[in-house]
């Protein structure tokens, strides 16, 4: 853990960090934008699923949304990662990620993390392989949406990654 890491607050997000976090999203450029409401909604709902970052004033400096598959719900789907811009660099994606499957692990039996990453996404890539790494676990890769299945313009393949089983 880096000392940037060690000053980092790893908790579940709340409706008032939904604003930051639809602005963090929207900031990051690479994401697919939902709608603000969206974020609130997420906060609520699925914050048990979720982490946020915070800064050593409270503020969230990034999150990952999540949820458990309704027909595997041993199984973890990451939706979405993100870090403010003048945070990346410093391991908080991989920090958050690690922390929601440890809380996850603990407290809903998540054995298994997925997520999908289109192919020209190589920050993710590394996260995610970096993470399935520090577990032990294997991973597994398949297109799960082809550019097709879109219907809303061009949108690169999402490609699923399965990871998994995670080692305590």
């Amino acid at each position: 853990m880096t000392a940037a890491q060690a000053d980092l607050q790893i908790d579940r997000p709340t409706v008032a960090d939904g604003a930051v976090l639809w602005r963090i999203a929207k900031d990051s450029k690479v994401l697919d934008l939902n709608s603000s409401y969206s974020y609130l909604l997420w906060c609520r709902d699925f914050a048990a699923t979720s982490a946020v970052a915070r800064d050593e004033s409270g503020e969230p400096i990034g999150f990952v949304s999540g949820y458990l598959r309704p027909d595997s719900p041993r199984t973890l789907l990451v939706w979405q990662v993100a870090v403010d811009a003048s945070y990346r660099g410093r391991g908080i994606a991989a920090a958050l990620l690690d922390g929601l499957a440890a809380r996850t692990a603990a407290e809903h039996g998540v054995d298994t993390v997925e997520t999908t990453i289109t192919p020209d996404n190589t920050a993710s890539e590394r996260l995610f392989t970096a993470f399935a790494e520090r577990h032990g676990a294997l991973l597994e890769r398949e297109v799960l949406f082809d550019a097709g299945h879109f219907p809303d313009g061009p949108h690169d393949p999402e490609v699923l990654y399965r990871i998994g089983p995670l080692v305590r």
